[in-house]
């Protein structure tokens, strides 16, 4: 049973993309941020999305591979222009915020994305339980600290959204104080985008049934097993109360200034694909563009022939 468990999973998450997930008529010119961008100031339904689509994707597994592989180029040019720029004062940086259910991917997408970067550009936090000492400062203390630098692009796994996630559901603290941190949360992501950060928000939406599939296959593979923890059974009993949270945090925390991109994740081939999308759109929109020389360039070009 546990082989055929990981059998239907592969099957499931490999299959060629049938006409119901493939990107709906005429949106195959619409930016990708266009297709996953959240509305800004609606409620947010999770169960009316689909976490096996692949809107705007390449149309299966192989095709979205390829595509990936591509990006690669302008991907890795586009960022060594912004850490060019970055050089000479301009302070713009991407920050890549991935949040989702266990076994949505955050860790994945990290390793799959970075491979198309080059990683001395890149900072990235994974952000745990915090210590003492961070529960001795504002929630926000710790990721003022994780922030990128100008030029640079960060990555969060998980983020300051755990505290209106994870507090709410576990009732880690009152009810009072997590209403106030979405306005705080606003307010931050305001400061950092006036501040030259280009903040994308990425929820991996897994489907319950997703997330079982990628449990078992853990169960299924002794290599994996480290990454197994039974209170991960314990916690989908909190299932729906997860979906309300980020439901609540969807909505509250959209804006215009920092919209939530939706990624269904079921298929990690259109993750993948998706977050590498959405990030080379952003960097295209920023353009950075590679310093003027300081100095001048004929003359040292002509002292360099010079030499003997």
């Amino acid at each position: 049973m546990a082989g055929k468990s990981s059998t239907k999973a592969s099957e499931h998450e490999d299959a060629k993309t049938g006409p119901e997930h493939r990107s709906p008529k005429g949106t195959d010119d619409v930016p990708l941020r266009d297709l996953l961008r959240l509305p800004v100031g609606e409620r947010i339904d999770l169960s009316a999305y689909d976490a096996a689509a692949t809107p705007g994707g390449p149309r299966n597994k192989a095709a979205g591979r390829k595509s990936n592989a591509r990006m690669g180029k302008p991907l890795a040019e586009l960022q060594e222009r912004l850490w060019a720029a970055s050089t000479a004062g301009d302070r713009r940086r991407i920050l890549l915020v991935l949040q989702g259910m266990d076994t949505s991917g955050k860790g994945g997408t990290v390793k799959h994305v970075i491979g198309l970067f080059n990683p001395s550009g890149c900072r990235i936090k994974a952000f745990k339980a915090p210590t003492p000492s961070e529960r001795s400062h504002s929630f926000l203390w710790r990721i003022r600290k994780a922030l990128p630098h100008p030029g640079e692009i960060g990555i969060f796994d998980r983020s300051h959204y755990e505290d209106v996630l994870i507090a709410r559901v576990r009732e880690l603290v009152p009810r009072a104080e997590i209403e106030d941190r979405y306005a705080q949360i606003n307010d931050f992501e305001q400061s950092l985008t006036d501040d030259g950060v280009t903040v994308i928000k990425c929820f991996l939406h897994i489907s319950y049934d997703g997330q079982r599939r990628r449990l078992l296959r853990r169960l299924d593979n002794p290599h994996k097993h480290w990454k197994f923890d039974p209170a991960d059974i314990d916690e989908r009993a909190r299932w729906p109360a997860y979906q309300e949270a980020y439901e609540i945090a969807l909505h509250r925390c959209s804006t215009l200034c920092a919209p939530w991109y939706l990624v269904p994740a079921d298929r990690k081939w259109y993750r993948n694909w998706a977050i590498s999308r959405l990030l080379l759109e952003h960097l295209e929109a920023l353009d950075p563009q590679y310093p003027t020389a300081d100095f001048d360039v004929e003359e040292c070009r002509e002292r360099l022939l010079k030499e003997s």
